[in-house]
């Protein structure tokens, strides 16, 4: 999947839990410091914003009109 934003996208809207967690963190662990990643969900990941918080990575949230959350981290 493609998307303006990012060429790194985890579309973890149909996954189930844990998959869309471990499924960012592998994104993370292959991008280069200062790049972006998209991830795309149904519901909003306060778990996750916890854990990138902590790992010093920057999100920016944004609910899309069909209830997709687009939460673009920096690495």
């Amino acid at each position: 999947m493609t998307h303006p934003k990012t060429p790194h996208v985890v579309d973890a809207r149909y996954m189930e839990p844990p998959e869309p967690f471990t499924a960012t963190m592998e994104m993370l662990d292959q991008i280069q410091p200062g790049e972006k990643m998209l991830l795309l969900l149904f519901r909003e990941p306060h778990p996750l914003y916890r854990v990138l918080r902590q790992n010093g990575h920057d999100y920016d949230t944004e609910l899309m009109p069909d209830g997709t959350f687009e939460i673009l981290i920096t690495r």
